[in-house]
């Protein structure tokens, strides 16, 4: 404060005087002082300058020019005699000071994603505003970009109103595409666009889009709009400076343009429905949503914008992408707005919401189970959905097949061929969509009359395509789909049936589910995902000791980051552990069907010294503890991120709440909730690393590593070994592979293998060296045969390992050879 007065002072004493070339070096030492940075109380040292007459101002900037020239001054001199100079010439004649040398600045800044105001580069602006020179876009965009932040001066916001042109910030590809088209129409349209600040679009602002949407025809807007979208995420243009510890600004959306996308989203639910707004408009909730490393989500409003707007149209394609979305989306609030968007139309329509998401999934053209037919010309165009994937193929007119698209329909069927590809990627997306809600139906409990489950599952053409590859209960008799009708493990068909559930093979006896799985197998019937060859978990006498809580999975580590995707992904809630004293409660999933709420507890491990953290102080690993069941209304219990003990928060005078003993856990809810926890661990697990034999940081995790990488199996693997053992035999490298124990042992010509069926872990012989082989990233299954359940990438993983080392004089990579 008194540092402040003194340069107050200075400035009337200076005027006083006539120094008013002297004051100049005088105000460069007090932007030392604040290290350039005029906010707070210094901005009355500014005011006070702005006070000074015309001509004492001019005399100044004579000053401060020459400071700038001197030997003395270093390159944040020079920078603060330029900020200076654009603040005291305000106002004054137009005057050629240091112009290149502002101009130079203005380039770096346009560099930068925004600056803080107390930076005055508002000035330099102004400067160039006076001088009648347009100022670049990539600064009118850092400058967009500053002002939005929470705090600012009255000059900075003032300085951007006068920044009109280009209507959107450069630098993002979907941006600059927009920006070519050429108008007024076009340019007052997307100005408009900017103005979608708040959460959902007033009457008003509808008003105004509409009648900007006049001009150009709604056609022709949807066309260019969904062509920008279609851009959205791409890399941007021109990277910015990223500071040492700040985020990823070159992968967030540009936030003055990210209100753009929110009004262009709003927009397109003012347009007559199409399918293809539908479909753009997913697209951009999920880009929104992708989440990038040290980011999180690029921009959540922008997604929730989308949702809102899928919410408005009225139609059967946004109906579907709603449902789609809401499948897919774990993003907390944007999964809200979808699920109040979802009751919304069952309300509506005087449905529930189970019948809205089953009502929701289009044909996409399919005219039968899972394929149509299109004559297109002389060339039949055959769109079928095998497993999980829609497939596309041609014929002549003869019949011959044809392997890529043919000519003719390129060139006079342009349209249909368009909706033919973009109906195979619609179909790929809700399939797996469709996959996950199905596989989220054995604890949702659902029944269905005989007569709607055919309708909307059994016989529905896309969503027919997976409830033919599953067990179903009709009237108590498990019955599966094969040879154009359902039928019993005996073959015996069933035509007829008053009440539907979806099988779970805890109420079956072993023998019953080995039956299936023999039925399956002889079908050739490849599952969506594990149905016969699901996991049971029972009750152990160690869980019946301990009442009230199961150790089954605790004592792990886990790869956090990857744990709370996996998390989200099964409809658990939970906060990611940063080292900072705070608190959190523990993972949980709401299970409002049975009342229920589980848990599983878990801390942050960041090591002694808490050094593996990210760098936004973010846990890398969690260590895991007890699964515990509560009524679904039980006050939630909360400890430290570090860890420590877990306690009941009371609110309200609320009284605490016992858990509940396992026993009163009916057995699916206990099974199906601690296969989540066992996915957890057998994906996140640190244990799954090859690369971490050493242990880890400091190998502190050494014995964890050795002790899961090869030790005793978990029922997932367990599963896999059984089903390993019937699949073996009919491996074309089956006479060098047997399954001894907890590994498969594979005979190669160099050595012989022992592979681990839970973590893919591999030892050498003759003395179990262990052998480092890193699979790849999204390793497709290898040509194994039949496959009765889809989705299993350990599985994958350890097949495609042991043909690779039966044939172990054919391995080539380097790094492998140099362990042979």
């Amino acid at each position: 404060m008194g540092e402040i007065q003194k340069y107050k002072d200075l400035i009337r004493q200076r005027a006083a005087d006539g120094d008013l070339e002297e004051l100049a070096a005088d105000l460069l030492k007090a932007a030392v002082a604040n290290n350039g940075n005029w906010a707070g109380l210094w901005d009355g040292v500014l005011a006070r300058l702005r006070e000074l007459p015309p001509d004492a101002r001019s005399r100044i900037a004579d000053g401060l020019v020459t400071q700038y020239h001197s030997e003395q001054a270093g390159p944040n001199a020079r920078q603060n005699a330029l900020i200076l100079l654009g603040i005291v010439s305000r106002d004054l004649p137009p005057h050629d000071r240091l112009t290149a040398e502002r101009l130079s600045l203005l380039d770096g800044i346009s560099r930068q994603h925004s600056f803080w105001w107390g930076a005055r580069y508002e000035n330099l602006i102004e400067a160039e505003l006076a001088a009648g020179r347009p100022v670049a876009p990539a600064v009118v965009a850092t400058v967009r970009r500053s002002v939005l932040h929470a705090y600012q001066n009255e000059d900075l916001p003032r300085t951007a109103k006068k920044l009109t042109e280009p209507p959107l910030n450069v630098g993002e590809a979907w941006a600059e595409e927009a920006l070519r088209e050429t108008g007024p129409a076009w340019q007052q349209l997307l100005t408009h666009m900017t103005t979608a600040t708040a959460a959902k679009p007033s009457a008003k602002w509808d008003k105004q889009a509409a009648d900007l949407l006049d001009p150009l025809g709604p056609d022709r807007v949807r066309e260019a709009v969904i062509r920008w979208l279609a851009l959205v995420g791409r890399p941007r243009t021109f990277e910015l400076e990223r500071g040492r510890y700040e985020p990823d600004v070159n992968s967030a959306y540009d936030p003055y343009n990210a209100n753009a996308l929110r009004g262009l989203a709003w927009l397109l639910s003012l347009l007559p429905a199409h399918p293809d707004t539908a479909r753009a408009l997913g697209i951009l909730v999920e880009t929104s949503l992708k989440k990038v490393a040290g980011l999180g989500p690029p921009n959540p409003k922008v997604a929730n914008a989308g949702v809102n707007a899928l919410a408005r149209i009225d139609s059967e394609a946004a109906l579907a992408e709603l449902a789609r979305l809401a499948t897919r989306v774990t993003y907390k609030n944007t999964a809200k707005l979808l699920d109040a968007a979802l009751e919304a139309r069952a309300v509506a329509l005087g449905l529930s919401r189970e019948e809205i998401e089953e009502l929701a999934v289009p044909a996409y053209g399919l005219t039968e189970v899972g394929r149509a037919e299109h004559r297109l010309g002389e060339h039949t165009a055959v769109l079928e959905a095998q497993g999980s994937k829609a497939v596309l193929t041609w014929s002549n007119a003869s019949g011959k097949p044809v392997r890529s698209v043919p000519a003719a329909v390129r060139r006079d069927h342009a349209e249909e061929l368009k909706e033919l590809k973009a109906a195979v990627k619609d179909i790929d997306k809700m399939l797996s969509a469709q996959s996950e809600r199905l596989d989220r139906q054995f604890l949702a409990d659902r029944t269905w009359s005989y007569g709607t489950w055919r309708e909307r599952y059994l016989d529905h053409p896309l969503v027919g395509t997976l409830a033919r590859r599953l067990l179903w209960t009709v009237d108590g008799t498990t019955a599966g789909y094969a040879d154009g009708s359902l039928r019993t493990v005996t073959d015996t068909p069933v035509t007829a049936g008053t009440e539907v559930r979806l099988w779970h093979p805890v109420d079956h006896t072993p023998a019953e589910i080995v039956a299936w799985r023999d039925w399956l197998e002889r079908h050739e019937i490849t599952q969506p995902f594990k149905q016969a060859h699901r996991e049971v978990y029972l009750l152990t006498d160690a869980e019946r000791t301990t009442g009230t809580y199961s150790n089954r999975f605790a004592a792990h580590v886990l790869r956090q980051h990857q744990f709370h995707s996996l998390a989200a992904a099964r409809g658990w809630r939970n906060r990611l552990r940063l080292a900072v004293d705070d608190e959190a409660p523990p993972p949980s999933r709401d299970l409002p069907r049975w009342g229920l709420r589980a848990e599983y507890w878990i801390e942050g491990d960041g090591g002694e010294d808490h050094t593996d953290i990210t760098d936004s102080g973010t846990f890398l690993r969690l260590r895991t503890d007890q699964v515990r069941f509560y009524p679904i209304d039980a006050p939630e219990n909360w400890a430290h991120c570090a860890g420590g003990e877990y306690r009941m928060w009371l609110r309200d005078g609320a009284e605490p709440v016992d858990p509940l003993a396992l026993t009163e856990i009916p057995a699916l809810v206990l099974s199906e909730v601690l296969r989540d926890v066992d996915l957890f661990v057998g994906v996140a697990s640190i244990g799954n690393d090859p690369t971490w034999q050493d242990g880890g940081p400091g190998g502190r995790f050494r014995e964890y590593w050795t002790s899961y990488g090869f030790g005793e199996l978990n029922q997932s693997a367990e599963t896999r070994r059984l089903l390993l053992d019937r699949l073996i035999p009919r491996l074309a490298i089956a006479d060098r592979c047997t399954l001894e124990g907890r590994f498969l042992h594979v005979k190669g010509d160099r050595h012989t293998y022992k592979i681990h069926l839970g973590s893919g872990n591999i030892l050498r012989t003759p003395n179990d060296q262990y052998l480092c082989i890193v699979p790849k990233s999204n390793p497709s299954a290898p040509q194994a045969g039949y496959l009765p359940y889809e989705g299993d990438r350990m599985l994958a993983v350890i097949l495609s390992k042991a043909m690779m080392l039966a044939d172990d004089t054919k391995i080539t990579d380097p790094t492998i050879l140099s362990q042979l």
